[in-house]
């Protein structure tokens, strides 16, 4: 995050420049419809009433709003996968719009730690307004475990 923006200053609207350098993963399970790639980043949380495997799932479809909303990307792209295989995941520079904030206190309980006590909903910066429906978007966490770099671009 850009110093002279605290994470609560963030507001509904502002456009963030958001990335995160890729990481290597390896791809644990292969459907139809998703590839399965192990976290490279956050650990499970043993005392979660949640038990999060340690991977994510990336739709096999690039059609799918799942992946055109989806901040993370692998490299190859996951229709491109095959169980075992290892892959880079990470963000490519991408602008952002913030949809809402979601502010935990405690923590909010996801199944990995650290728990997120800040998530931001966002969407492409050039998704239009009238477009939003309650799925769309990406979550991300103001302090993940993941390397992801915000700054702030514009003030809405």
């Amino acid at each position: 995050m850009a110093k002279d923006t605290p994470h609560r200053d963030l507001r509904v609207g502002d456009v963030l420049r958001v990335s995160c350098p890729p990481a290597e993963g390896r791809v644990v399970e292969v459907t139809r419809f998703h590839a399965s790639v192990e976290w490279p980043w956050a650990e499970i949380d043993p005392q979660s009433q949640f038990k999060w495997n340690g991977q994510r799932a990336f739709t096999m479809s690039p059609d799918s709003p799942d992946w055109t909303m989806s901040l993370f990307k692998t490299d190859p792209e996951p229709w491109n996968l095959h169980v075992g295989d290892s892959c880079l995941v990470g963000i490519p520079e991408t602008l952002v719009r913030i949809v809402d904030i979601g502010r935990y206190d405690p923590p909010q309980d996801v199944g990995w730690l650290p728990r997120p006590h800040t998530m931001l909903v966002v969407v492409p910066v050039d998704h239009p307004d009238e477009a939003l429906s309650e799925d769309d978007g990406d979550t991300i966490d103001l302090e993940p475990a993941a390397p992801v770099t915000f700054e702030l671009v514009s003030r809405y």
